[in-house]
């Protein structure tokens, strides 16, 4: 890496042609016109360095001066459009990015090298809006423009229809989506997010272009339905239409997207049942459906049946899901048990366009970015690294327990259930989710202990929740229990221990944790039983009125008599099984009566009496 000052001596090399000092450490302040008056320069990359660019004379711009074809000045320290580009009629790639010029993008740009741009980038400027330029911009062959991170102003401007990847994010945009986008059928990356575009979504954005891989319109004011038309044979991999107005149902011509790995629908006010169907989509890596009206419950998949087979990233948070976990997806997400690739080089999901720009190979990547509650926090990530693992079903109506089959999701990274009507204990099987970072089940009606197994399992556990349910006993010390705040515990009464004030008594130590079946630990159900013997009772009553009412005569001549002492020995013993059935210390073949109708098996033995 160089440092230092680019030498004034550059300017003798009279056969100059191709410089190139982009990515050094080189400072000071360097002048360009010496540059110019190299009359065989036609390639010059002067990008991200430390020098502050600078032009001396802005008159002399009508003189003789180099023909250049690709210019780089990204992050040169300008203040000002560069005047010397008004005479450039050859240019095809020209990078003004993250400077610091202000103010209308010049009317003369629009003439320059109209017939052979191919790559602009604008962004990460302060301009405010074209100066006069037509309706659609002018450069006929241009296939590369970006426009981020400005304040531009007023309607979305139209790029020519050579163009394959456009993106002008990050400004002020307003008016409505312009039909004429849809004439672009070469179009692969459009991205228009973080404007103020009102309007619907026309439904020829949906099909307009067979090329299309990235569509992101994420934040603007737009209203109405998602477009229906998603054509059959479409390559559309990321399509974000967060954070919008947008209502009705999810069209089912979605499944016709059969390369999409990324679907953010978050922050609308879509009302549907949860979209099972795009269950059927081989490749969707992430699922984002969160702050909308969506409902119901999440029925589990039929058996054999693979759904999400790539599913990585799920968040359905802040809707009106209710019923039980759907523990049928848990067993079936087979990305979130065993990731492919996870002992490789670290990869981000990005689409990569590589453009040939003259003699320059140009490589350009769009990386995917999102925005899910990690730690308790709204957390926006640039990036997606492909090893990320993630399910966010917070701020629901979920009841009933937490399922075991969570334990087998092993890749997990971020868990969120909280803000529900969980109830029941904290399963073990949270501690099988060794990879597990962030885990938040606060605001439920969960009981009983914070298993130990979670202290000394999950040693990559940097965020942890349980506050506001009704968990009782100690808490686990060691591992990284020994880092969380009390505010991880907050509003469990029944807590003790560090890091809360509490205390635990004598008792607290040695009570057993409480178990987490519904009838103990042998299975029994006491509703049944309470059943089985009032139904034994109700039968005997009858039974025994039956005969008395019919047969009076033969009842009297039966139990009037004295019992021999062998009968006396037969009734005490079958008052013993009956005894021994009761306590549970019965065989089965003795107490098979007993346990069908228990209170008239009793009965008859005490009538034999």
């Amino acid at each position: 890496m160089l440092h230092g000052s680019v030498p004034s001596s550059i300017s003798r090399l009279e056969k100059l042609n191709f410089f190139d000092c982009d990515f050094n450490r080189l400072g000071g302040i360097l002048e360009m016109d010496p540059f110019l008056e190299l009359k065989d320069l036609q390639y010059l990359f002067l990008s991200l360095n430390n020098f502050y660019l600078v032009f001396l004379d802005n008159s002399n711009a009508t003189r003789p001066q180099a023909q250049l074809v690709d210019i780089g000045l990204r992050h040169c320290h300008l203040r000002e459009f560069p005047y010397f580009l008004r005479n450039q009629h050859r240019l095809q790639l020209l990078d003004l990015s993250a400077n610091n010029i202000d103010g209308q993008i010049p009317q003369w740009l629009s003439k320059v090298s109209v017939e052979t741009l191919l790559f602009l980038d604008l962004s990460n400027n302060s301009f405010i809006g074209f100066d006069d330029f037509p309706l659609v911009l002018p450069w006929s062959k241009l296939q590369y423009l970006k426009l981020d991170s400005n304040i531009l102003r007023g309607s979305l401007p139209v790029p020519p229809l050579s163009t394959v990847f456009y993106s002008i994010s990050n400004n002020s945009l307003n008016g409505e989506i312009p039909q004429l986008l849809c004439n672009l059928s070469s179009l692969s990356i459009l991205d228009f997010s973080y404007n103020n575009l009102s309007g619907g979504i026309p439904v020829c954005l949906s099909n307009f272009s067979k090329s299309l891989l990235v569509l992101k319109v994420r934040s603007n004011q737009l209203d109405g339905p998602i477009p229906s038309g998603w054509a059959t044979g479409n390559r559309l991999k990321m399509i974000d239409l967060s954070k919008n107005k947008l209502q009705e149902k999810i069209p089912k011509s979605l499944m016709e997207c059969k390369m999409l790995e990324y679907l953010d629908l978050g922050n609308n006010q879509i009302r549907d049942a949860f979209p099972s169907w795009l269950g059927s989509l081989p490749e969707l890596n992430i699922l984002i459906l969160s702050s909308n009206a969506f409902y119901g419950r999440m029925e589990n998949p039929k058996l054999n049946l693979i759904v999400f087979p790539k599913l990585r990233i799920i968040d359905l948070s802040h809707n009106r899901f209710n019923g039980t976990l759907p523990w049928g997806y848990f067993e079936r997400w087979i990305s979130m048990k065993n990731l492919d690739g996870k002992n490789s080089p670290p990869k981000f999901m990005h689409e990569s366009l590589d453009m040939m720009i003259s003699i320059m190979h140009v490589p350009r990547d769009y990386d995917y970015s999102m925005t899910i509650t990690n730690k308790g926090m709204e957390m926006k990530y640039p990036k997606i690294i492909r090893t990320l693992v993630a399910i966010d079903f917070s701020s629901n109506r979920f009841d009933g327990e937490i399922p075991e089959s969570i334990g087998k999701l092993k890749e997990l990274h971020l868990l969120n259930f909280s803000n529900n009507n969980l109830v029941g204990g904290i399963p073990i099987a949270i501690a099988k989710l060794t990879n597990l970072e962030s885990l938040d089940l606060s605001q439920n009606k969960l009981v009983g202990r914070i298993p130990m197994e979670l202290s000394t399992q999950l040693t990559f556990l940097s965020f942890l929740n349980v506050s506001h349910n009704r968990l009782t006993g100690r808490i686990p010390g060691g591992g990284q229990f020994e880092t969380f705040q009390s505010s991880s515990f907050d509003g469990n009464l029944g807590l003790c221990g560090k890091p809360l004030l509490k205390e635990c008594s004598s008792n607290s130590r040695s009570l057993p944790p409480p178990s987490l079946t519904s009838s103990g630990e042998f299975g029994l159900d006491w509703k049944v039983v309470l059943l089985g013997y009032g139904c034994g009772f109700l039968f005997g009553v009858v039974i025994g009125h039956v005969v008395i009412k019919k047969k009076p005569n033969w009842f009297a001549n039966t139990f009037s008599k004295f019992p021999t002492r062998r009968r006396r020995r037969h009734v005490l013993k079958k008052i013993m099984v009956d005894f021994a059935c009761t306590i549970g210390d019965g065989r089965d073949e003795d107490c098979i009566l007993h346990r069908f109708f228990p209170l008239y098996a009793s009965m008859s033995c005490i009538i034999k009496l």
